[in-house]
């Protein structure tokens, strides 16, 4: 079945790269904060992901299964190069007296300004979100370090002949004004006022979506997950949450008195080998255990379900390898005696996710309808739903300007990870019936209520498809490691010392 689409306005993200992931994270200013997202930069995609990795629980273990999560890096060296934007649009104010040459990467040149202006952004963005940073000389070096890899990495984009035209970077800006609720207009005064040029702005921009587009054509093409890789991942999850899974087992036991003698032993372990060898012959497993068996006898010696914490280390890693129906190739000893076990049924950990149910308004600034006029009427609109003067399907019905207007603004079932971060943050925050504040996204404003939240078991399907997200997740990472190594060792980089006094 194919993935259905959503329109433009749908607050449903489409699946980012690890490295879009990392813009912004550290190196955002009040101007530029979330300025860069990533369907901004991929010209805006609206096709919805099949499932984003998500972080889902073992049930009823309470060990979470933790998949490669969307998480950003908080070292600085990981969240460089999505901050070329806004530095090195600044960057020509800055070049002034005392600046030089640090490094020179094919044609390119870094300079000292960068490198001080990157490392400044992320010093102000760490003090205000409270992350701790290295030495400031290690900072700069690795600064530094990121710099020459995204002089590569722009060198080979732009060697492949990957373009972006100007109908691309006209979408971008507007993201970015939106982002910072200005219109273009008010974005190049902005700039203007910050000391930065627009036409720098621009172009700098341009590099930063060739980049992300170069990356991510070399990046997914390293990619490869075969079923072997799932079935992986699926089983180490399971172990991971080994205590949640149920075996019902069978068993023929051949008892043993406590301090039995190597004969005793020897004959009840002969007589084991000789049950297994008819087992094998197909024989009626519950027939032997009415025949032999020194434990109950009724129902063919089954257990029944227990969970693994509640059997013998000796079974469950026994059982563990079988499939139902099948036994175990070995008779077992314990200390009660020997034990010949059929697995019977096992329930592995069911891998669950929360999901939630929303509803949403959507206004998107325009002519004679300014963000801040949305903000005020949308304010008044939650203080009517919460009155109980107004009903927030018929708001929805009558003045939203997303597809799902018709439907009372219900968005339907989604997991982690499918909304844009904005509109996903809010709506975390809220409790079933609850009402956020006006949220702005690159869509527009948003007024949002969760109306539902449910943990939900995945099928076999629907776990293969986690594992399979999670797995891209991770080997994108890991190949895009690989891509920027290979291409910095094909640049030529010359570093400079700096001029002497």
């Amino acid at each position: 079945m194919s993935e259905p689409t959503f329109p433009p306005s749908d607050p449903r993200r489409t699946a980012a790269s690890p490295w879009q992931r990392r813009l912004g994270v550290l190196l955002a200013t009040a101007l530029l904060c979330g300025a860069l997202p990533a369907q901004a930069q991929s010209g805006g995609s609206t096709r919805k992901p099949a499932r984003t990795p998500a972080t889902p629980k073992v049930a009823p273990a309470p060990a979470p299964v933790t998949p490669a999560a969307p998480a950003a890096p908080a070292t600085p060296a990981a969240v460089v190069p999505g901050a070329a934007v806004a530095e090195a649009a600044a960057a020509p104010a800055s070049r002034r007296g005392g600046d030089h040459i640090v490094a020179i990467v094919n044609r390119e040149l870094v300079t000292n300004s960068e490198v001080q202006l990157r490392v400044a952004r992320i010093e102000q963005e760490a003090a205000r979100s409270g992350t701790r940073l290295p030495d400031r000389d290690t900072l700069q070096r690795e600064v530094l370090d990121q710099l020459i890899d995204e002089r590569a990495q722009l060198s080979q984009a732009r060697e492949s002949g990957t373009r972006v035209d100007e109908a691309e970077i006209d979408r971008a800006l507007a993201n970015v004004a939106a982002q910072n609720q200005l219109s273009v207009a008010q974005l190049r005064e902005r700039l203007r006022a910050e000391g930065m040029d627009y036409v720098r702005f621009r172009e700098t921009l341009r590099d930063q979506m060739l980049l992300e587009r170069v990356r991510e054509r070399e990046v997914q093409g390293r990619i490869r997950i075969v079923d072997a890789d799932i079935e992986s991942w699926l089983t180490e999850q399971r172990q991971k949450n080994g205590a949640a899974t149920e075996y019902n087992a069978a068993q023929i036991l051949l008892a043993l008195p406590e301090n039995a003698t190597p004969d005793q032993v020897a004959q009840k372990r002969q007589l084991g080998v000789t049950i297994l060898q008819r087992l094998r012959a197909g024989e009626d497993f519950a027939a032997l255990v009415r025949e032999f068996s020194d434990a109950a006898k009724d129902n063919g010696g089954e257990l029944g379900l227990r969970r693994a914490d509640r059997l013998p280390d000796l079974f469950v890693d026994a059982l563990t390898p079988l499939r139902a129906g099948e036994v175990a190739p070995q008779v077992l000893r314990s200390g009660a005696g020997l034990h010949i076990l059929k697995l019977v049924e096992r329930r592995d950990a069911a891998l669950t996710v929360t999901q939630q149910r929303a509803r949403h308004i959507l206004l998107r600034p325009g002519a004679g309808l300014t963000q801040e006029t949305i903000l005020r009427r949308m304010a008044g609109w939650k203080r009517q739903v919460e009155a109980g003067s107004a009903r927030f399907e018929d708001l929805a019905r009558q003045h939203s300007e997303d597809g799902s207007a018709a439907q009372g603004g219900d968005l339907g079932w989604a997991g982690p990870g499918q909304f844009v971060p904005e509109f996903e943050q809010a709506l975390s925050a809220l409790r079933p019936g609850g009402l956020s504040d006006p949220v702005v996204s690159r869509f527009g404003v948003h007024l949002i209520q969760l109306l539902e939240r449910r943990e939900v078991r995945l099928d076999v399907r629907e776990q293969r498809e986690l594992a399979r997200n999670a797995l891209r997740e991770q080997k994108s990472e890991e190949a895009y490691t690989e891509w920027a190594r290979d291409v910095r060792a094909r640049a030529y980089v010359e570093l400079r010392d700096p001029p002497g006094p």
